[in-house]
C-alpha cells in the first residue's frame, strides 16, 4: 500500500524499498503496489487484482476522525487520501479470504477497520513505556533498538516463533486504546501495550504486527517466519 507524499512539490506514491524487498525475499512473492487513490467506490477492482493485502508503515497517522479520536496536534502528519483507499478494503479482503497483513501504521488501520481505537500519543500514558525511537541515534540503529514481548499460547505467532517470548523492534508513537471487534491479540509487551493481534474467525492469514518485520526480514529468522507465512497464505488461494 502506497503512501501519498508531497516532495518538492509534486505529489508522489511512494513505498520504502524495505517492504519490497522483505516480499521479494522473505515472503517469496511479487509485490504489486496499490496506490492511495482516495476514493472507497474501488475496493473490489483492487481485490480481484491481488492474492493479499501488506498494509505497509508509514510516517503519517490514521486520522483520528475514523475512530472518534480527539483532533491531532497541529502538525502531525497525516494521509487521507490513504485512509479512504484502505479503510474499505481490510475488512472485505478479510470476509473475501485475502490474506492481509499490517505493519505499524498499516496494525493501526486494521484496528481501526474493526472498529478499534488508538492512543496518539502513547507515551503520555501512565503506565506506558515510550515506544518510539531514539532520534539521537543514527537511522540504522534506530531499527536495531529492540524490546521483549509475550507471544500468547496457541497463537500464530506462538507456533511461527515456537517461543513464548520474542525481541522486536520499536518505532511508533501510537498505540491501541480499544481493540478492534473480532480481533484476538497475539503479543504486547512488558508494559501491556498490544504488539500483534489477528482476525479472530478470518479464513486464511490475517495478521497486525506494531513493530518493523520489514526491516533485515531475511535475516531474522522471526521476521522471515511471519512473511513466509502471510506469503504462502497468498499462494494457496485464499485459505
Amino acid at each position: 500500500m502506497a503512501d501519498l507524499q508531497v516532495q518538492d512539490p509534486l505529489p508522489y506514491q511512494l513505498v520504502y524499498d524495505l517492504y519490497v524487498e522483505a516480499v521479494l525475499d522473505a515472503a517469496n512473492a511479487v509485490p504489486l503496489i496499490v496506490p492511495a487513490v482516495g476514493r472507497d467506490d474501488n475496493p473490489y477492482e483492487i481485490l480481484g487484482a491481488v492474492d493479499g493485502l501488506l498494509l505497509t508503515g508509514s510516517a503519517s497517522n490514521v486520522e483520528p476522525h475514523f475512530y472518534g479520536g480527539e483532533p491531532s496536534e497541529a502538525g502531525t502528519l497525516h494521509d487521507p487520501r490513504r485512509d479512504r483507499t484502505v479503510m474499505p478494503l481490510i475488512r472485505k479482503a478479510v470476509a473475501f479470504g485475502i490474506p492481509v497483513f499490517g505493519i505499524c501504521r498499516g496494525f493501526q488501520e486494521m484496528n481501526v477497520a474493526f472498529g478499534g481505537s488508538l492512543w496518539q500519543k502513547l507515551h503520555e500514558v501512565p503506565g506506558h513505556d515510550d515506544h518510539r525511537p531514539r532520534r539521537d541515534l543514527p537511522f540504522e540503529r534506530q531499527y536495531d533498538i529492540k524490546h521483549e514481548v509475550s507471544l500468547e499460547p496457541g497463537g500464530k505467532l506462538h507456533a511461527l516463533a515456537d517461543a513464548t517470548t520474542a525481541l522486536v523492534n520499536t518505532r511508533h508513537a501510537q498505540g491501541v486504546r480499544k481493540l478492534g471487534d473480532g480481533l484476538v491479540v497475539e503479543a504486547r509487551s512488558k508494559d501491556g501495550v498490544v504488539e500483534a493481534f489477528r482476525v479472530r474467525n478470518a479464513s486464511s492469514f490475517a495478521l497486525g504486527v506494531q513493530w518493523h518485520p520489514e526491516w533485515r526480514a531475511a535475516e531474522d529468522p522471526f521476521s522471515r517466519a511471519i512473511f513466509g507465512a502471510f506469503g504462502a497464505a497468498c499462494r494457496s488461494g485464499f485459505g
